[in-house]
């Protein structure tokens, strides 16, 4: 998971550096944020999944 991190800000520096890719380092950046609001949104969704099949599971044993 770090290397894929590792190389993604790599690659973001190196389209940094180019002025032409100025707009495509900010979509990056912006698909970026959207990932990982994603990931944080499924992790509770998750959690909550959980929570309602373990009250099922309760209730019917």
């Amino acid at each position: 998971m770090k290397d894929a991190f590792l190389k993604l800000y790599v690659k973001l520096q190196c389209l940094a550096a180019v002025e032409e890719g100025q707009d495509l380092v900010e979509y990056a950046l912006l698909i970026t944020l959207v990932a990982l609001a994603a990931v944080a949104g499924i992790n509770k969704v998750a959690s909550a999944i959980n929570t309602v099949f373990s009250n099922i599971s309760a209730t019917l044993s």
